[in-house]
C-alpha cells in the first residue's frame, strides 16, 4: 500500500509539473491553442499563471514534505487541494464540452483522493 501511494504522488506530482510549468510559462496565444487550453483565452493571464503557480506547488508538496520528512501530513494535504482543483477543472472543461478532459480530470481526481485517503488514513507518515 505504501508503494502505490508513493507512486500515485509521484504520478500526480509529474502531471501537476507538467501542467505548472506549461501555464506559469508558456505564452498566451500559444496555450491557447493547444488542445485542452482553449479555456485561457477567456480569462486573465494573471489567473493562468497563478494556477501554474498553484500546481507547481502542488508537485512540490505531494513528495517532498514526505521524502524530507519534514512535515509530510502536507502530502494529503496537498492532495485533498488537487481534488479541489480538479472539480474546477472539470467544470471549466464541461462547460465547454472538452468531455475527453473532463474524464481525464476524473482520474487524477481519483488519484489525489487515493493518495489522500491513504495517508490520511491506513499509511500515515507517522510511525
Amino acid at each position: 500500500m505504501n508503494l502505490a501511494l508513493w507512486i500515485g504522488a509521484g504520478l500526480l506530482a509529474a502531471v501537476a509539473l507538467t501542467g505548472g510549468v506549461t501555464k506559469t510559462f508558456v505564452p498566451g496565444e500559444k496555450l491557447a491553442a493547444a488542445p485542452g487550453g482553449e479555456w485561457t483565452a477567456a480569462v486573465e493571464p494573471g489567473l493562468v499563471k497563478a494556477l501554474g503557480v498553484l500546481e507547481l506547488l502542488a508537485a512540490l508538496g505531494l513528495v517532498l514534505p514526505a521524502a524530507l520528512g519534514i512535515a509530510p501530513v502536507l502530502v494529503p494535504v496537498t492532495a485533498v487541494c488537487w481534488v479541489l482543483l480538479m472539480i474546477g477543472a472539470m467544470i471549466t472543461h464541461g462547460r465547454l464540452g472538452e468531455f475527453r478532459f473532463v474524464a481525464l480530470n476524473v482520474v487524477y481526481l481519483a488519484l489525489a483522493a487515493f493518495v489522500a485517503w491513504g495517508r490520511f488514513g491506513p499509511q500515515p507518515f507517522t510511525t
